[in-house]
């Protein structure tokens, strides 16, 4: 028998002199989430190197480590949201991509954008609240305010929106569901790497006014973006340009390739500030002074040039499999506008492996390539579109090199 999160476990033993007794605790009911499969996958791929397999993974969403400087100074506690230089230089990041004016008062340093969602959802939500989330979407969102009591609202999307939420959707889930409480989005989107223009972005500020619903907006990926030529917003359109009282999450993880240093942000409005920061300073007592440091030099001219450079690369990268759409041999592929993913429905693989899941163990223990399953993202499906058990994601973070690889395996490994 299976419960959210994986299979009942027995509980611990304690030792107690010679005799072992079986603890009648038990975990949370809280507690009882999936966990997020990128992970255990990633697990999977280190234990398969160390075996000798030469595994190529187009797994975790994580681009290549920005060099840190030579020595980093000593360093102690800081504010609980952060130091006031680093939250003036994000401002200041603001004003330069976005030309929009962000008090540094209302910037909170987090430990990662992680960290900044668990302390925006307390913040913002109370057990109970319908808080909606597009689906496909990141699971994180979904297994957080879960775990925090807050009732999650799926909006499905699919290719006939380009996998975007859309008013309308948000009518339907409201009329379903009753009242929303919030709506978080994502733009580039994981993983489908869809992104929401100024007019999308726009109608869905307009429905989240005059419903009272808050709008938490994950720009993570902003900067990894693949416009057209001319394009007005290349980087992508902050949440911030159009409601001064949205909250916007982003990361020095994704665009700065700073994943394993922990550190992202969230822009408040001013009657989250007081709170958030008496969340933060009992839940992190300060965010990571060093990388609070080291993020000090991400926001200089060399910095971007050399982070630009990068998404370049992630550019051919995403060319590539676009261009070999057609060996792939599977389903409906959804725009892939941003980020670093590629999300992509298999097609006739299923008539052969059955589902996403069965495809991607396949895949990783007979040709040495990692995928992660759909079902993370979209454990659901309906009349209207196929749900994550039919989709999986590949990252092209890895670069150029791995993918053009990793396309050779899966076609022989197909054929």
């Amino acid at each position: 028998m299976m419960r959210p999160g994986g299979p009942f476990k027995t509980p611990p033993s304690r030792r107690l002199g010679h005799e072992t007794r079986v603890s009648p605790l038990a975990a949370s009911k809280r507690s009882r989430i999936p966990a997020f499969e990128v992970m255990r996958i990633t697990d999977e791929i280190a234990r398969r190197r160390a075996a000798g397999h030469d595994v190529v993974s187009l797994c975790a969403g994580e681009p290549g480590a920005r060099p840190a400087p030579g020595t980093l100074q000593p360093a102690g506690y800081t504010g609980p949201l952060g130091t006031a230089p680093l939250r003036e230089a994000i401002a200041g990041h603001y004003r330069s991509w976005y030309d929009v004016e962000v008090d540094p008062t209302t910037v909170a340093v987090t430990t990662g954008s992680s960290g900044a969602f668990q302390l925006v959802f307390l913040a913002a939500f109370d057990p109970g609240d319908r808080v909606a989330l597009a689906s496909p979407g990141y699971p994180a969102y979904r297994n957080i305010l879960t775990a925090l009591g807050v009732h999650v609202v799926e909006i499905p999307t699919g290719p006939a929106t380009r996998y975007r939420p859309t008013p309308e959707l948000l009518d339907a889930a409201a009329a379903e569901h009753g009242p929303l409480a919030g709506l978080v989005i994502a733009s580039p989107a994981n993983p489908t790497g869809t992104m929401l223009g100024r007019g999308e972005l726009s109608a869905l500020v307009t429905w989240c006014t005059d419903h009272g619903a808050r709008l938490i907006s994950d720009e993570i990926y902003h900067g990894i973006t693949f416009p057209a030529a001319g394009a007005s917003d290349p980087r992508g359109v902050t949440a911030r340009e159009l409601d001064p009282n949205a909250v916007v999450i982003n990361s020095f993880s994704k665009y700065w390739g700073m994943t394993g240093w922990r550190l992202g942000w969230a822009i408040l409005p001013p009657e989250l500030v007081g709170p958030l920061e008496a969340l933060a300073s009992n839940f992190a007592l300060s965010p990571p002074a060093p990388a609070q440091e080291l993020a000090l030099t991400a926001f200089t001219d060399e910095s971007y040039a050399e982070r630009d450079a990068v998404v370049a690369g992630f550019a051919r990268a995403r060319a590539l499999i676009l261009d070999a759409a057609p060996r792939l041999q599977w389903g409906t592929a959804a725009p892939s506008d941003g980020a670093f993913y590629y999300y992509s429905e298999l097609g006739p693989q299923l008539e052969r492996f059955g589902d996403s899941v069965r495809y991607a163990r396949a895949l990783l223990e007979r040709a040495d390539v990692a995928v992660v399953p759909g079902v993370d993202f979209d454990p659901g499906a309906g009349p209207s579109r196929a749900g994550g058990g039919q989709a999986v994601r590949l990252s092209y973070a890895a670069g150029e090199a791995a993918v053009a690889e990793a396309v050779d395996r899966i076609v022989r490994f197909q054929g």
